[in-house]
């Protein structure tokens, strides 16, 4: 196991008497993918919120790298090296690849002029950290003009750019094709490559399957399982557990070792 980046213990969110999250255990380690699953209701994007410090939890403790973290919001979460990709991906669609990744935190010298030269260089760099392999593509290549998952590796380097460790990707491969898909895939492989962790938010339980290491999945507010992925074997015998979940007996991860086992 390597440094634990972030660990929410018995996180819990409600609103009134509602609890969206409730009692939630959760850690991302460094260098790691770890898939996020849930239906709709289940908690997830509540989940993001607290992480992102776009909402604080009723109660639990957040601790960053082993330190517990007081008055958490979006700037202690930005501090402590957390960027999300939210599945609009925020990208001004009109602009080049350049004025994206800097959009807000421009290079500026001591007067205050921008320093195109470096950016341009620090650009080329990101897109070369990230898998832009492709000659096609250069940092004045207008956003709208790339695909699906080439747009996705642009908000992908924009985090690297705002000193991201853990990348929170939401739904990053909706409505893409397999091409499309399999780029945005070996964009987080590259993250991942270079020691950052990615929390992989999706639907669709093959995609997740694919990319990521270890799998929380969440119902009803809580955690009813988490695994790795030799625990869990296959993309359908996690689709299985998604199934079992509506029985109240807890869920045994099928044919693995029983140590991913959690009540839900």
């Amino acid at each position: 196991m390597g440094e634990r980046l972030i660990e929410l213990r018995n996180i819990a969110k409600s609103y009134g008497r509602v609890f969206a999250v409730g009692g939630v255990n959760f850690h991302v380690d460094r260098g790691e993918v770890v898939g996020l699953i849930g239906d709709n209701g289940a908690g997830k994007s509540t989940l993001i919120k607290m992480l992102s410090g776009a909402i604080r939890p009723t109660s639990g403790e957040i601790l960053v790298r082993g330190e517990a973290a007081s008055n958490w919001d979006a700037a202690r979460s930005r501090a402590a090296g957390i960027e999300t990709v939210f599945q609009d991906r925020a990208l001004c669609v009109q602009q080049s690849i350049i004025r994206n990744i800097f959009l807000g935190r421009e290079l500026t010298g001591a007067l205050g002029w921008l320093r195109s030269k470096r950016e341009r260089a620090e650009a080329e760099r990101l897109m070369r950290e990230i898998g832009f392999t492709s000659k096609v593509f250069s940092p004045d290549s207008i956003v709208g003009q790339l695909s699906g998952g080439e747009r996705q590796g642009v908000a992908l380097a924009r985090a690297i750019y705002n000193k991201a460790d853990l990348i929170v990707m939401d739904e990053p491969t909706t409505a893409l094709s397999l091409t499309e898909t399999e780029k945005v895939f070996r964009f987080v492989r590259a993250v991942r490559a270079s020691g950052r962790s990615v929390l992989f938010i999706g639907h669709n339980i093959h995609h997740v399957f694919d990319i990521s290491e270890r799998f929380v999945v969440m119902d009803r507010g809580r955690v009813a399982l988490t695994a790795t992925k030799e625990e869990i074997g296959s993309a359908e015998r996690l689709i299985a557990v998604m199934e079992r979940l509506a029985h109240p007996q807890g869920i045994e991860v099928p044919g693995g070792s029983g140590h991913g086992r959690e009540a839900a």
